[in-house]
């Protein structure tokens, strides 16, 4: 089909002609060689096998690595909460040692006040001694001035005032003392009071902090035990993951092994098909070159088939022409109104199959040959699509054309319908003219009727 480098493509396997391959193209004769024998060929059911097994591998490595994404991020997640527990815990311990720090200076000044408390308690309690012996000698009359014998001495008035003066400053100091002694002493006691309470509020705080600490070392531990505990599950489904992606590969390389198995062999079947078929058409050619005796033996062969058909406007004359190419190889770009010709290049696909070297048809040139009697139609399916009128597929009658494609603009295939689900169609390369079961898989919605 020219300008239908697409054709079957669904189900065409590519195919490298190998040196070996192209000197037998090049080099057979009427006879031919002898092809190697066939390379071991897998059945269907071990290829499918082997692809389940790999597929199935696919998914364990697809769980896998999911998983092992999810522990990643748990992992993650558990070093940060590590992290922030440490924080803490070192926190706590800051804190543990601020506390014991003032809890230590509150007890250095507590035991300072209480030294204190005792100097001043002794030196209160002496100046009562020295108070109570001489309230007992001087305030034994009940006044502050002193006993009698305090004024038996004296020799004169102006004397015995002076000593009275004297005896009141003296008690009077004296009472003064005592009074500041007392404040003294409460208010060393106040303090040593205060130093209590700051001991205690520290000790409290020292308590807590050494608590605090605990609870975060205990928390530091138990974020790092279930750190370590993913870690390892992580690294378990590390493992697991690289086992199983192993296995994929292996399962993979067996997969690629049969699938080349697969192809050596078509490859060799492809090699005979092509020594086949120069083998047919060197026959055919000697078979239409005229005899020496009718005096053509030196005139150029044709290259046309030894079967045909006429030409003719009926739907009968139409499918009988599409009938007598039966056979014939697929050559892109291949036949006309007159007959096969010889494909031409693509730079692809159909190169690879060396269509330019074969005589035949594609399928679009197949219609062209079989409705040659009835109109010209143009080489590219697409255009044979709106070549004629349109009738639902559930309406299709014998001679009529069927095409495959997306919308009319992506079709690439035609063949010719011929009645209770046949068809006949050039497939595509590597393949003949053939007649097969429609396949409804892809399929237009509308066949094209050229006639009636």
């Amino acid at each position: 089909m020219r300008g239908e480098t697409g054709s079957g493509t669904s189900a065409r396997r590519g195919m490298t002609i190998g040196a070996l391959g192209v000197a037998l193209l090049l080099g057979v004769t009427g006879t031919g060689l002898a092809v190697p024998p066939p390379p071991p060929n897998p059945s269907d059911s071990e290829i499918n096998s082997s692809k389940a097994d790999a597929n199935a591998k696919a998914g364990d490595v697809g769980r896998l690595t999911n998983q092992l994404a999810q522990a990643e991020s748990k992992l993650s997640q558990l070093n940060d909460e590590v992290e922030l527990k440490m924080e803490e815990a070192n926190k706590a311990r800051v804190d543990a040692e601020t506390a014991q720090d003032e809890a230590a200076q509150a007890d250095r000044e507590a035991r300072s006040a209480r030294t204190e408390s005792d100097a001043a308690q002794a030196t209160i309690d002496k100046a009562r001694a020295d108070l109570d012996k001489f309230a007992a000698a001087s305030f034994q009359q009940g006044s502050t001035i002193g006993s009698v014998s305090a004024y038996l001495t004296v020799n004169s008035p102006k004397e015995l005032l002076g000593r009275a003066q004297m005896l009141d400053a003296v008690g009077g100091s004296r009472l003064n003392a005592l009074d500041t002694m007392k404040r003294a002493q409460t208010e060393k006691s106040n303090k040593d009071a205060t130093a209590r309470k700051k001991l205690e509020i520290a000790q409290e705080r020292k308590r807590a902090a050494a608590a605090a600490k605990h609870e975060a070392d205990n928390a530091q531990s138990a974020a790092q035990h279930a750190q370590d505990t993913q870690a390892t599950q992580t690294g378990l489904l590390e493992a697991d993951k690289t086992n199983v992606e192993k296995q994929l590969f292996e399962a993979q390389q067996k997969v690629s092994g049969l699938q080349g198995q697969r192809q050596r062999y078509e490859d060799w079947k492809a090699q005979k098909a092509r020594e086949d078929e120069e083998r047919a058409r060197q026959a055919a050619l000697a078979a239409s070159r005229p005899s020496p005796s009718q005096g053509g033996g030196d005139r150029p062969s044709s290259g046309r088939p030894v079967q045909s058909a006429p030409a003719g406007s009926s739907v009968e004359a139409v499918v009988q022409r599409a009938l007598s190419q039966l056979g014939l190889p697929y050559a892109w770009g291949g036949g006309n109104g007159s007959g096969p010709t010889r494909g031409i290049r693509d730079g692809g696909t159909a190169d690879r199959y060396g269509d330019y070297m074969k005589i035949g048809f594609d399928c679009s040139g197949l219609m062209i040959y079989s409705f040659a009697g009835v109109r010209s139609l143009p080489h590219y399916s697409g255009y044979q699509y709106n070549a004629g009128r349109k009738v639902p597929l559930s309406q299709m009658r014998r001679g009529d054309m069927l095409f495959w494609g997306g919308s009319a603009r992506g079709i690439h295939h035609v063949a010719m319908y011929l009645g209770n689900g046949q068809m006949v169609e050039a497939p595509q390369s590597g393949l003949r003219v053939r007649i097969s079961p429609v396949r409804y898989g892809g399929i237009m919605p509308y066949a094209t009727r050229l006639i009636g």
